[in-house]
C-alpha cells in the first residue's frame, strides 16, 4: 500500500500517473476489508479506476460528487483521506458502508437508497448557478438504478435546463444503447477529442458575432449533424433526446482515456452524461464469476472464494413457504425489486418463471403492478426490504388500500440490521403502515409463525403485510403457544407487564425464565389494528413496560398506549423504543444501546 499511504486527498493525485499500480493496491485493500467486516464487494471493485479518474480531475472541493446509492464509495473514501481508518468500514464508530455526510468534506450527501443522484446533483448545480459559484456537480449512476422512475424525472428536468451537470452512466451489466459497430465508435472517437470541441467552441463564436448569418448557419448545421448521423447510426441515445450532450461508451478500466474525456468536457457548462462501460467484481476471479453472490457478502476466505456458510434465516424460511404454497395455488404470483437472492425468492423464479417478475429498483410500480394484478384476480405477493418499501408509501395508500384490494406484502429486514448503517435499517415500516386504513399487519418472532401467518394469509380478505427481522430466530422457549393468534398472554404476575412483539420478545420470555413469578409477557403476533382483548387484558396491570423494535412516534407503543388511555389506565406505563436514525453497527451492539435486549429490558423494568 505504498502510494494508498500517500494519498491524504484528492489534491495527491495530480502529479501522480502510476495509476495500474493504484488501482491494484486499492484494489488488494477493498478485498481485505471486506473479507473480515462484510460489505459490497463486486460493485466497488468495478468502480476503481473510474474512482481514479474522477478524483483526478473533479477532486477539488468545488465539485460535488453524488454516488448513487453510495455502496460503491470505498475506492473513493480510500483516496479522500479515509485510507488510515478504512479498517473501520461498517464497524461500530467506524466509517459507514455508503457515503456520509458527517463523515467528510467530500461527501456530499449521505446515501443508501438509489435513483436520486440526478436529482440531488441537478440541484446543487442550480444552487450554484442561484449563488454564483465555481464548480460542477456530478452525479454517478449505475445502469441498475436508472430502472428506478426518479432517475428518469430527473434526467427530464436536467436536460432541458442549462445547468453545470455532469451524469456518469456506471454500465456494469447491460447495454443501455445498442451496438451501431466501429462507425459509432469513431464518431465517438472524434467527439471526445479536445481539438474537436475546441473547434466546435470557437465556431459557435464565430456565428454568434454575426447573428443574422451565423445562427442561419448554426440552424443548418445542426440539422445537417442530425441528418449525417441518422443516415449512419440511424438512431440517437434517449439521453440526447432529453437534451443531454452524450458521450460514450467508454472503457472505464483505461484511466488514461477517462481522464482524457473528463479534462475535455470539464469547462462545459450544460448537461452532460458520459457512459462508461465496467465489469463488476473487476480484479477478482471469484466476484467476476459471481458478481450478483459477491455484490453484498459477509466474511468471506480470499484465497478460495468460499463465504461464511450462512444459517437458516427468516428470508430463507419466506422462500421455501412461498413455493409450498404456490404449487397449492396457481393465482401466487411473485414480485420483487431487484432483490431475488435478498428475499428469498430465486428458487421460486426457477419454478415459476411465468408466475415471478423483478421489476428492477422500482418498488413504486412493483406495488401498483401488485394492484393491477389483483384487480385481474390474480394474488400477488410483493417481497421487499423493509427501508426499501418506503419508496411506495403513496402506491400502497393510493392504489392497494384505497381499492379496497389484496395484495400481500412481505417485508423483509424489518427492525435492526446491523452493519449496514442508517439508510437501511427496517424501523419505519410500522408507523407509517399502521396508519393506513383496511391493511393487516403481522409480526411473527418465530420460523413457524411465518410459516403460519403467510399460508393464512391467503384466505384473508384484506391486504396483509407480513414483518419479519433480517437473520435467524433468537431464543425460543418450550412454553411457547404454538397456536398463532392475534396475540399471547403468560401471567405470572398482576402488577408487571411486558408488551411487545416480533424477534425481541425472546428476550422478555429469558427474563420470564429467570425472574418467574415477578413478571408476565403479552406477545402481540397482529400488531394492526390492536385487539381489543389485549388492550383489555393489559389495563387489568399496575405497571406495564412496552418494548418495541421500530421508531417510537407513530408506532404500536403509543397506539397501545393511547387506547389504554381511553379505558382509564391510570398505571404506571414506560414504552421503550427507537428516537433517531441508527449508525452502523452489529445487530447486537444497536439492541443494547436501545435496552432493546435481555440487560436493557431488566434494567428498564427494575428487576
Amino acid at each position: 500500500m505504498e502510494i494508498l499511504k500517500k494519498i491524504k486527498s484528492p489534491d495527491d493525485l495530480q502529479n501522480l500517473n502510476n495509476f495500474e499500480d493504484l488501482a491494484s493496491e486499492i484494489r488488494d485493500k477493498i478485498i481485505e476489508v471486506v473479507s473480515c467486516n462484510g460489505g459490497h464487494l463486486a460493485s466497488n471493485l468495478g468502480v476503481v479506476e473510474l474512482t481514479i479518474a474522477i478524483l483526478k480531475v473533479f477532486g477539488g472541493i468545488e465539485n460535488n460528487i453524488i454516488w448513487d446509492v453510495g455502496h460503491q464509495c470505498y475506492a473513493y473514501k480510500m483516496l479522500t483521506g479515509r485510507f488510515s481508518n478504512i479498517d473501520s468500514l461498517r464497524k461500530n464508530c467506524g466509517l459507514s458502508g455508503f457515503s456520509c455526510r458527517g463523515e467528510s468534506q467530500y461527501d456530499h450527501f449521505t446515501t443508501g437508497h438509489s435513483s436520486n443522484s440526478i436529482s440531488v446533483a441537478l440541484g446543487i448545480a442550480r444552487s450554484k448557478k442561484i449563488l454564483r459559484q465555481y464548480g460542477k456537480a456530478i452525479a454517478i449512476i449505475g445502469d441498475g438504478a436508472m430502472t428506478g422512475g426518479l432517475a428518469f424525472e430527473g434526467l427530464n428536468n436536467a436536460g432541458k435546463s442549462d445547468e453545470n451537470l455532469l451524469v456518469i452512466l456506471n454500465d456494469n451489466d447491460m447495454s443501455i444503447s445498442k451496438n451501431v459497430g466501429a462507425i459509432a465508435k469513431y464518431f465517438n472517437h472524434i467527439r471526445t477529442q479536445p481539438i474537436y470541441l475546441n473547434t466546435k467552441r470557437a465556431a459557435k463564436e464565430i456565428l454568434y458575432r454575426n447573428s443574422t448569418l451565423g445562427k442561419k448557419l448554426k440552424y443548418f448545421l445542426s440539422k445537417l449533424k442530425i441528418l449525417i448521423k441518422s443516415a449512419v447510426i440511424h438512431e440517437s441515445t434517449i439521453f440526447e433526446n432529453l437534451g443531454f450532450a452524450y458521450y460514450g461508451p467508454i472503457n472505464g478500466h483505461n484511466v488514461s482515456e477517462l481522464i482524457n474525456v473528463f479534462s475535455v468536457i470539464k469547462d462545459m457548462p450544460k448537461p452532460i452524461l458520459v457512459h462508461v462501460i465496467t465489469k463488476k467484481g473487476s480484479g477478482y476471479e471469484f466476484a467476476e464469476k459471481n458478481p450478483d453472490i459477491f455484490h453484498a457478502v459477509t466474511k468471506f476466505n480470499i484465497k478460495t472464494g468460499e463465504i461464511t456458510a450462512s444459517e437458516k434465516n427468516f428470508s430463507k424460511v419466506f422462500g421455501e413457504t412461498i413455493v409450498e404454497i404456490a404449487k397449492q395455488n396457481s393465482k401466487i404470483f411473485a414480485i420483487t425489486a431487484a432483490m431475488p437472492d435478498g428475499v428469498g425468492l430465486s428458487k421460486f423464479s426457477k419454478i415459476f418463471p411465468d408466475r415471478f417478475v423483478d421489476v428492477g429498483i422500482a418498488e413504486a410500480h412493483a406495488t401498483t403492478f401488485a394492484a393491477g394484478l389483483a384487480i385481474g384476480g390474480i394474488l400477488p405477493v410483493f417481497s421487499v426490504y423493509s427501508s426499501f418499501l418506503q419508496r411506495a408509501f403513496d402506491q400502497i395508500i393510493h392504489d392497494v388500500a384505497m381499492q379496497r384490494i389484496k395484495v400481500i406484502f412481505s417485508v423483509d429486514r424489518s427492525g435492526l440490521v446491523g452493519s449496514d448503517g442508517e439508510s437501511h435499517q427496517g424501523i419505519f415500516d410500522v408507523p407509517f403502515l399502521c396508519t393506513i386504513p383496511g391493511i393487516e399487519i403481522y409480526s411473527p418472532s418465530y420460523f413457524f409463525e411465518l410459516e403460519h401467518v403467510l399460508k393464512e394469509s391467503i384466505n384473508s380478505q384484506n391486504s396483509t403485510v407480513i414483518r419479519y427481522p433480517k437473520g435467524a430466530e433468537f431464543f425460543k422457549p418450550n412454553w411457547l403457544n404454538q397456536n398463532f393468534c392475534d396475540f399471547d398472554i403468560y401471567i405470572q404476575n398482576k402488577d408487571n407487564l411486558i408488551i411487545t412483539y416480533g424477534r425481541i420478545f425472546s428476550f422478555s420470555a429469558q427474563i420470564l425464565d429467570k425472574f418467574p413469578n415477578k413478571i408476565s409477557i403479552m406477545k402481540l403476533n397482529k400488531i394492526s389494528p390492536l385487539s381489543q382483548e389485549a388492550i383489555e387484558n393489559a389495563i387489568k396491570f399496575k405497571n406495564i413496560f412496552f418494548f418495541e423494535e421500530s421508531i417510537k412516534s407513530g408506532g404500536i407503543g403509543e397506539k397501545f398506549g393511547f387506547e389504554l388511555l381511553k379505558l382509564g389506565f391510570s398505571g404506571h406505563f414506560v414504552l421503550t423504543a427507537l428516537d433517531d436514525f441508527i449508525k452502523n453497527c452489529e445487530v447486537e451492539e444497536q439492541l443494547e444501546f436501545f435496552s432493546l435486549d435481555f440487560k436493557g429490558m431488566i434494567n428498564k423494568i427494575g428487576l
